[in-house]
């Protein structure tokens, strides 16, 4: 009986010094068959690192799609420090098969010297998958017998499904603590129920930091046609990326209702491409620019996708008086919790003028 006591109590051990594998795997269900898409995921380092680290252990093609899907300046360089357990969002493609949807045959990995399944999962790549997962998509017959020098797939779980009607970008949010379902809820635009419906999760104070949760990010609505290489053009809020073999640069901003803003780039040297192509939608009128507006209505010149030869563009009218999401906009007032908010923080001024008049009336 001793021994089964002290086995439970170094189970509790093992779990609170290692709270990334304590966690149930994450699973992200994805019924859309064959689909692909692009998805985002949480990456900390215990000790802190660098951009450049996490490009080469994701994987990733550029350094400014890291920067872009963090938001950084396009000027920041691979040596960036990125602070202790500080969350660092890594894109990476999606695939779904089979309702699941995991990362397209990246990240790659090569075994080193004292690697262990479990240490690539838990330690190299922050608990983000399991090494049951690793072990079952590689067809590792036996999880304790791998060689110095091979490959391994790490499978991140992702999604390419629309969530409530509506194409999103499918993000891997390392919860943190203190977190809560309903904070990260009001911090990403989405409902508490949806979180807990994605997730599987029937109470909302079983949340564990640490914990890898499926968090929908509402993408910019675009006008790129479903035949552009780049189809679909998902874009999160407070995000920007590159397209076009880095001819064109899509920004999105809830600010502007939620409308994806295109520009031709000039920051980074095409590829495949020796120079861009034209990007005119008419004569003098290149993407981005504004040929008429009024007070609600404003005429753009539009990104639309491109082909192995060419950038398409359309002229698209968009309404600028559009309500914001949620009412939160500067033309909808006061939200009620603004307006809570202000109650409460002066309820004792509130409580001594009540008095005052009193006093007066008497």
């Amino acid at each position: 009986m001793g021994m089964v006591k002290l086995v439970v109590m170094m189970m509790v051990v093992i779990a609170v010094l290692n709270p990334a594998q304590a966690q149930p795997e994450a699973k992200f269900n994805c019924t859309t068959t064959n689909a692909t898409c692009r998805a985002v995921i949480d990456y900390t380092n215990p000790n802190g690192t660098t951009l450049s680290y996490i490009q080469t252990l994701f994987n990733v093609k550029q350094l400014i799609d890291i920067l872009g899907a963090n938001n950084l300046p396009s000027n920041t360089t691979g040596n960036y420090s990125v602070g202790p357990n500080k969350a660092i969002k890594v894109p990476f493609p999606c695939k779904c098969n089979n309702g699941t949807g995991l990362s397209d045959q990246v990240p790659v990995y090569t075994i080193k010297t004292g690697d262990t399944l479990y240490d690539i999962a838990t330690t190299v790549f922050a608990g983000l998958v399991k090494y049951p997962k690793i072990q079952e998509v590689n067809n590792i017959s036996d999880g304790n017998t791998i060689h110095v020098g091979d490959k391994l797939w790490i499978p991140l779980p992702c999604s390419c499904d629309e969530v409530g009607g509506v194409s999103v970008v499918h993000y891997g949010h390392l919860v943190e603590l203190g977190n809560s379902i309903e904070g990260i809820a009001e911090e990403y635009g989405t409902t508490q129920q949806i979180l807990l419906t994605l997730n599987g999760i029937t109470d909302p104070k079983t949340l564990q930091a640490g914990q890898l949760l499926h968090v929908p990010l509402k993408a910019c609505s675009s006008n790129v046609r479903n035949d552009s290489l780049d189809y679909p053009l998902l874009v999160a809020n407070a995000s920007y990326i590159y397209t076009a073999h880095n001819c064109i640069k899509c920004m999105c901003d809830s600010t502007n209702n939620f409308k994806l803003e295109c520009e031709e780039s000039s920051e980074l040297k095409p590829t495949n491409w020796s120079i861009c192509p034209t990007t005119q939608c008419s004569s003098n009128v290149y993407i981005g620019n504004i040929t008429a507006t009024d007070s609600c209505n404003q005429t753009t010149c539009d990104y639309a996708g491109y082909t192995s030869n060419n950038i398409s563009t359309v002229l698209a009218t968009h309404n600028t008086c559009a309500a914001a999401p949620n009412g939160s906009g500067p033309s909808s007032g006061a939200t009620r919790s603004t307006l809570q908010g202000w109650f409460w923080s002066n309820l004792f001024i509130v409580i001594h003028l009540i008095f005052f008049s009193i006093y007066l009336v008497w």
